[in-house]
C-alpha cells in the first residue's frame, strides 16, 4: 500500500465515525490539537525503578586532605611513588537523605572542624539541627541503601578501606592562569626558523563564508587549571591509624593542603552491573 493512502483504519484505528484527517502526502487543512489527541495514543509513566546509575557512588566514602607525595618501598624493595592523604576532624554524618523525604537516598557527610564565625546562620542552624560540630565542608554520596547510616555517626577510614583497595580521588586541579595553545593543549610550535611570522600562535580557528564563525569548543588560549578532576582506580598501598593518614598510589588532583573526596572504585561488572 502507498504511504500517501495510508489511513486511520490501515493504522488499527477502528471507531464508529470515519476519522478527522488521513495520514496522506498533503493536508486541506492544519489538524486541530483535538484531532492529534485523538490519532495518537496516549502513553502511561513508568513507575520509578530504583537501581544502580552512573550519578551513585559504589559505595560511602570519606573526605581528607591532601599532604604531599613521597616514595613508598614495597616488601621486595619496589620504589612506588605515592600521595599522602591526611584526615582532620569530621567525616561525620549530618544528614541522611532516603527516597520517601527527598526523591534519592543519600548520606551528607561533614569535614573539617572550624569556627562558628567561619559559618552562616543557615550552616550553623543545619550542622546544630544535627546535633554535630560545626563543619567546613559538606558533600553527598548517593548509594543504593542508607539504612546502615544515622546523623552523628563518625566514620573510619580504617573501617571502609583496607590496604589494596582500589578508590576514586577527585579534587580540585592546581590553577595555571591564562595560557597559550602549546601549554594548555599540547599544541606544536611554528618554524622557529628566521623568516617565520607564527612560532607559538594558533593555525586556522576556522573558514571564511562557510561557516563564517567559529565553532563552539574550539581549543585556543584560555583560563587552565583549577577545574574538578577525578582520577580512578588508584591503589591504596598503606593506612597508618597512628598517623592517621592513607598513602595511595600515584598523583591525585591539586596541591597540597587541597580537600579530596575518596570514593570506592565503580568497576563495571564488579560493583556496578552492565547496562
Amino acid at each position: 500500500m502507498p504511504i500517501a493512502t495510508l489511513s486511520l483504519h490501515s493504522l488499527g484505528y477502528c471507531c464508529q465515525k470515519s476519522p478527522p484527517f488521513s495520514l496522506k502526502s498533503s493536508f486541506l487543512s492544519k489538524p486541530t490539537k483535538t484531532q492529534f489527541s485523538f490519532a495518537f495514543k496516549t502513553t502511561e509513566k513508568r513507575p520509578f525503578s530504583h537501581i544502580v546509575s552512573m550519578s551513585m557512588e559504589a559505595g560511602i566514602g570519606v573526605m581528607g586532605t591532601k599532604l604531599g607525595m613521597m616514595s613508598f618501598f614495597e616488601t621486595d624493595g619496589t620504589v612506588v611513588p605515592v600521595t599522602v592523604v591526611g584526615f582532620r576532624e569530621g567525616n561525620i554524618v549530618t544528614q541522611v537523605k532516603t527516597l520517601a523525604t527527598d526523591g534519592y537516598d543519600a548520606v551528607q557527610v561533614g569535614y573539617r572542624r572550624v569556627r562558628d564565625k567561619k559559618l552562616t546562620k543557615p550552616e550553623l542552624g543545619h550542622l546544630g539541627k544535627a546535633g554535630v560540630i560545626p563543619m567546613r565542608h559538606l558533600q553527598e554520596f548517593r548509594l543504593q541503601s542508607v539504612g546502615e547510616f544515622e546523623t552523628g555517626q563518625k566514620l573510619a577510614v580504617e573501617e571502609i578501606f583496607k590496604e589494596g583497595d582500589l578508590v576514586d580521588v577527585s579534587g580540585t586541579t592546581i590553577g595555571k592562569g591564562f595560557q597559550g595553545g602549546i601549554k594548555r593543549h599540547n599544541f606544536k610550535r611554528g618554524q622557529m626558523s628566521h623568516g617565520s611570522k607564527s612560532h607559538r600562535a594558533l593555525g586556522s580557528i576556522g573558514a571564511g563564508t562557510t561557516p563564517g564563525r567559529v565553532y563552539k569548543g574550539k581549543k585556543m588560549p584560555g583560563r587552565m587549571g583549577g577545574s574538578k578532576r577525578k582520577i580512578r582506580k588508584l591503589k591504596i598501598m598503606k593506612i597508618d591509624n597512628e598517623l592517621r593518614v592513607v598513602m595511595i598510589k600515584g598523583a591525585v588532583p591539586g596541591k597540597p593542603g587541597n580537600l579530596l573526596r575518596i570514593t570506592p572504585a565503580k568497576i563495571v561488572g564488579k560493583n556496578i552491573p552492565k547496562s
